[in-house]
């Protein structure tokens, strides 16, 4: 998130994450927070009212309990911006009850196992999902976010421009899963493939120069 308080980032699902971190590596990039498990739940209101405004209020639990809203996304060319506020919560159960207190009731929760290093003026995101893995850039500025896909060899014509949850429901769709949260034992015995969720590896020898 920038200083200002929007989220400026594009997304990138890849084959091979570890040659990602090796590309990092070899740029001598900083190390943010190390492999981490994130648990997250995602709130709305009765009637799904944010959800169809394209807002999102989600509560993570990964090194802390953290509180986010993010308004409606605008998306240019791969990179989605979008107002975000976001601060730490003290514990993580009594922010969900506080929620629900006020009337929100989950949406949807989802796990993820996410790594995080600094690469000049940006950050980058290894996340592993249940269906996937995914790299996420943010930065202060479109250019900057350009820079650091180049440096790591993605190719721009593959950035994602959907999110998380709703490349799930595309799965849930092409797969007809029954179950309605994206958990790691959930996916214990399903073989996901890129066609299921309409995408194409960033990483993929065919891209590379």
């Amino acid at each position: 998130m920038t200083g200002n308080g929007q989220e400026i980032e594009a997304k990138f699902y890849v084959q091979d994450l570890r040659r990602i971190e090796r590309r990092l590596e070899d740029l001598g990039v900083r190390l943010i927070q190390s492999r981490v498990l994130e648990t997250n739940i995602r709130f709305d209101l009765p009637g799904a009212a944010l959800l169809s405004e394209g807002r999102v209020l989600r509560l993570r639990q990964d090194t802390e309990a953290r509180l986010t809203y993010k308004g409606p996304s605008q998306n240019e060319n791969g990179i989605l911006q979008r107002t975000e506020i976001e601060f730490v919560a003290s514990d993580f159960d009594k922010a969900r009850h506080f929620l629900e207190a006020l009337g929100y009731q989950k949406l949807i929760r989802y796990e993820k196992y996410r790594t995080t290093y600094q690469l000049n003026r940006t950050l980058v995101m290894l996340d592993e999902l249940p269906f996937g893995n995914f790299v996420e850039i943010e930065g202060e500025t479109v250019a900057a976010i350009r820079t650091a896909a180049r440096q790591l060899k993605l190719d721009w014509g593959t950035a994602i421009s959907k999110s998380y949850n709703a490349l799930f429901e595309r799965l849930r769709k092409t797969l007809e899963l029954s179950f309605p949260d994206i958990l790691f034992v959930n996916f214990a015995n399903i073989k996901v493939e890129q066609a299921h969720l309409g995408v194409r590896p960033a990483d993929s020898e065919t891209n590379q120069p």
